[in-house]
């Protein structure tokens, strides 16, 4: 009877380290390659935003396109920060010749979408800023192993995030 219980736990010993562990490995594998896609698809997004001044329904559909091949869902929170020029002269006893400051007003996602939706194109100016933000909404293998196995992760963690923001460089020309 000892023999054989020895037997038993030694062959899921086995399995487990069989199956289990490289199935762990190689689901890290691919949130490190869906890492790495959404990295890379941001910063694209918004350079290419920030280079040409405009941003267009097309440009964001492909950038969701490009960032839903991995098989994951994402909630992608964008931002213009407006840059509202005040050129009027602001005069202080100390600086009698200090121009006006800029103030920026911010844009958020669904004021942008809205904006995508009915116009089909946002157009910037030189000194506005624009930043995207992605993080994946659903649970990936590699997390539900974790969870499985180590109760690592909670409901409101995410493994694949990325961020990018920049000045936008250049005027964006009319629709």
């Amino acid at each position: 009877m000892g023999d054989t219980l020895i037997t038993i736990v030694a062959i899921a010993l086995a399995a487990i380290l069989m199956f289990v562990f490289p199935l762990m490995t190689m689901s890290d594998r691919t949130d490190d390659v869906s890492q790495l896609t959404v990295e890379t698809a941001t910063t694209e997004f918004v350079d290419d935003v920030r280079t040409t001044g405009k941003l267009t329904m097309e440009k964001y559909s492909k950038f969701i396109e490009n960032i839903s091949s991995t098989g994951n869902t994402y909630d992608v929170e964008m931002e213009i920060k407006v840059m509202d020029e005040n050129p009027g002269k602001k005069t202080t006893q100390a600086e009698p010749n200090k121009i006006g400051e800029n103030v920026s007003y911010s844009l958020y996602t669904s004021q942008i979408l809205d904006e995508l939706e009915s116009n089909k194109t946002r157009v910037l100016k030189e000194g506005d800023m624009f930043l995207a933000k992605v993080k994946n909404t659903n649970k990936t293998l590699s997390q539900q192993l974790k969870n499985f196995f180590y109760s690592v992760t909670g409901n409101d963690t995410y493994t694949i995030a990325a961020s990018h923001a920049g000045y936008v460089t250049a005027n964006g020309t009319g629709k």
